[in-house]
């Protein structure tokens, strides 16, 4: 029982459920933590009850309210290192990450030696289904122009389904990571790279939510896009060291 999925939720109800038996359906011994800020629409509600037919495999963590994607997700990777789960997953709960890929995270891990196991987008073309066109060119080259920033070889810089070995959570300073949308996935991927752990993206398909209502906005991707300056500038002046 060493692999812990992380799902944060904000007002799905609609996918919650089947997501969760769905990752339960695989045949491998994931648990998973729900991190809830608050969903007004119920999603609590139906993540507790769950929790009566699958004990000791779902939790449930719950916020006062909508703190950003970020902080939903550190909070997840703390639970997990206060307890003795050695591969700490994300992914969304809306089925634009396909649960059996995490099998093939998880093996780049223990397989192929990665530290960090990326579900990418673009590592093998663009692989995504169901986006405008305008949101996929916006994607896709918001990725290189952050590759371009800061010197990170990921092709999916934005990424937000993934592996993390443990050590790499335990040598993070989580104190110092200041993005909370999806300039966290950016700022995370920096500072796996400058530590000097090992990445290996996966390619997988990309599926847009066929129900509920999406969390990406304008100001979300501008503060990725315009944090990467700052976040290239601050490494100037910071020394990327491991805390173990």
């Amino acid at each position: 029982m060493d692999s812990l999925v992380i799902i944060p939720t904000y007002n799905e109800k609609e996918n919650i459920e089947k997501i969760i038996r769905k990752v339960f359906s695989i045949e491998f011994p994931f648990h998973i933590l729900v991190v809830e800020d608050n969903s007004p629409d119920g999603t609590a509600d139906i993540i507790k009850k769950l929790m009566q037919e699958f004990p000791e495999k779902l939790f449930i963590a719950e916020r006062k309210g909508k703190l950003g994607l970020g902080t939903a997700y550190i909070h997840g990777f703390k639970w997990a290192l206060e307890r003795d789960y050695q591969y700490i997953f994300e992914m969304d709960a809306d089925f634009s990450h396909n649960p059996n890929d995490l099998l093939r995270l998880h093996d780049a891990c223990v397989k192929q030696g990665a530290d960090l196991a990326i579900g990418s987008r673009y590592s093998n073309g663009v692989n995504v289904v169901n986006w405008p066109m305008s949101r996929v060119l916006m994607s896709y080259y918001g990725s290189s122009y952050v590759r371009l920033v800061t010197g990170v070889p990921i092709r999916d810089t934005t990424a937000g389904f993934k592996c993390y070995k443990r050590i790499v959570l335990e040598n993070i300073d989580f104190s110092r990571i200041k993005h909370v949308g999806y300039g966290f996935q950016i700022e995370m991927k920096f500072n796996v790279y400058k530590l000097g752990f090992k990445i290996i993206e996966v390619p997988i398909i990309f599926t847009d939510r066929t129900e509920g209502t999406s969390k990406m906005s304008k100001g979300i991707f501008k503060e990725a896009i315009l944090g990467v300056i700052g976040l290239k500038i601050n490494s100037w002046f910071r020394k990327y060291e491991k805390l173990k």
